[in-house]
């Protein structure tokens, strides 16, 4: 196995860590610890799933098992981060919400299941890689949002404010928008993908069609030649 698959089976590994960070009250959140653990987790997560594209193409390494994890590991990640979310920051984190990304991706998943049976695939959308993005976000937001929804900050004479709360809720609905969006866009690209396999097929059908058509008329051809 090479190091871009390594990456993606590291991000895969992280994805219980973080639930048990999120879940478990063997970690104190008095000063935040749990948060940073966790958020930590989470950008450790982002950073293979970047990597790893980048050195496969790099290495030319690109690989069917990689091509079948990564995916996966990007679902489980945020699909486990949400769902943990919906019971650590409930005010924040709805679970409709979840419920919305999840089936998102498994009508993704269904549609490029059913486009591979009928011999074509769906190419990631640059949509889809921007709702990735954002998803990333929105987690990191809400989970550091649990113990600090406004960080103050000292520099200088000046004291900003940075509002957590929100940015995780600006990028929550931006993460729902994009992913209804990116699975309209998968749903119309299988669709027109659809369409294009069924036009190529039609002229080998008819030809099919026209041959069988024409062999009862040889075979009573054939009948009224007379026997000598």
């Amino acid at each position: 196995m090479n190091l871009p698959n390594w990456l993606t089976v590291s991000r895969i590994s992280s994805v219980p860590l973080l639930v048990w960070i999120l879940t478990s009250h063997q970690i104190s959140s008095t000063h935040g610890e749990k948060e940073l653990l966790a958020s930590a987790v989470v950008v450790f997560a982002a950073i293979t799933d970047r990597l790893d594209g980048y050195l496969a193409r790099k290495r030319g390494q690109i690989t069917r098992m990689g091509m079948l994890l990564d995916p996966l590991a990007d679902k489980l990640l945020i699909a486990s981060a949400l769902i943990a979310l919906v019971q650590f920051n409930p005010q924040l984190v709805a679970a409709w919400v979840v419920i919305v990304v999840i089936a998102r991706e498994l009508l993704v998943t269904e549609l490029r299941m059913v486009g591979a049976a009928e011999g074509f695939t769906i190419q990631a959308r640059d949509l889809g890689k921007w709702k990735m993005a954002v998803q990333v976000v929105a987690v990191i937001a809400a989970i550091l949002d649990h113990r600090w929804p406004t960080v103050q900050f000292q520099i200088a004479d000046f004291s900003p404010s940075l509002n957590i709360h929100l940015i995780a809720k600006i990028t929550i609905w931006s993460m729902v928008a994009l992913s209804v969006a990116s699975a309209a866009d998968y749903f119309v690209t299988f669709w027109t993908k659809i369409d294009e396999s069924r036009r190529r097929e039609e002229p080998g059908v008819r030809a099919v069609q026209a041959q069988r058509s024409k062999e009862p008329i040889k075979i009573r051809r054939q009948q009224r030649v007379p026997h000598r």
